[in-house]
């Protein structure tokens, strides 16, 4: 429960160390995130709007034409990297929850290809453990088809092709 000589609930990185191990905890709190810069990226738009007509329209007495806009390009600048970088944020929040998903699904794939490779490797090793007859009455009764050129199991089925 405690880390470094720290108990656990004095741990800062506690809850996003657990929302980090939970795709769907992950998922939600991205989206949280992702509101929240995207109310902010509103918020500066309208006020990148209204710099830009108060910047614009200040003229000091003695302005050739074109002064005023000159000297407000680099506020406006500014704000337009602001959300330039914002923009990425939302955009880059996005692409990590997808990320996060597909790594989870391809670590349950793994898990399902190593388990199916196991079980081949237990049936070829051991020719016993070979799937039981389907119907439970014909136990004793051999297929007259069975041999080496028709599947053993399932398993055997895959990369076949049909006649």
């Amino acid at each position: 429960m405690s880390t470094e000589g720290k108990p656990f609930f004095d741990d800062p990185n506690a809850a996003l160390r657990e929302i980090a191990q939970n795709p769907a905890a992950y998922a939600h709190y991205l989206a949280d995130l992702h509101r929240v810069v995207l109310d902010m990226q509103a918020k500066l738009e309208v006020l990148q709007r209204e710099t830009r007509v108060h910047c614009r329209k200040t003229r000091v007495e003695g302005d050739k034409w074109g002064q005023a806009r000159l000297r407000s390009f680099p506020v406006e600048k500014s704000l337009n990297d602001v959300l330039k970088n914002l923009k990425n944020a939302t955009s880059g929040l996005e692409k990590s929850a997808h990320k996060r998903h597909t790594h989870d699904e391809k670590v349950m794939e793994v898990k399902k290809q190593r388990k199916e490779k196991a079980l081949l490797k237990e049936r070829k090793n051991n020719p016993q453990l070979q799937a039981a007859p389907e119907n439970p009455g014909q136990q004793g009764a051999q297929d007259p088809n069975m041999g080496y050129g028709s599947p053993a199991s399932i398993y055997d089925l895959r990369g076949r092709e049909s006649a």
